[in-house]
């Protein structure tokens, strides 16, 4: 199956409190959230187990913290991530320029 990740639409489905990019067929790969106040507790990233190791999980995660960042623009207070979620957490530790978008945690 040939797949083209760049032409994935990520959103944010605020009703279900998560980041998504839909897969076709009924799937979609996911950033499960929570939100507290001004920041984005997020807690799980899953691509369904056919699409793995396309790169989705990081076209996810990349798209999810540009529209963070782009939020930030469109509100006086700051929106903020907590990266629970380790494939987070790991894109962030590669990519530190996301890493002003990081709530301190106590």
């Amino acid at each position: 199956m040939t797949f083209d990740v760049q032409s994935l639409k990520v959103q944010n489905n605020r009703n279900a409190s998560r980041f998504e990019t839909d897969l076709g067929g009924g799937k979609f790969a996911i950033i499960q959230y929570r939100r507290n106040r001004n920041i984005y507790v997020m807690i799980h990233t899953e691509v369904p187990a056919e699409f793995r190791g396309k790169g989705i999980a990081e076209k996810l995660v990349h798209d999810a913290l540009e529209m963070v960042k782009a939020e930030n623009l469109d509100t006086a207070e700051g929106r903020k991530v907590d990266p629970q979620c380790p494939v987070v957490k790991a894109f962030i530790d590669r990519h530190p320029e996301y890493k002003p978008l990081v709530a301190m945690t106590a």
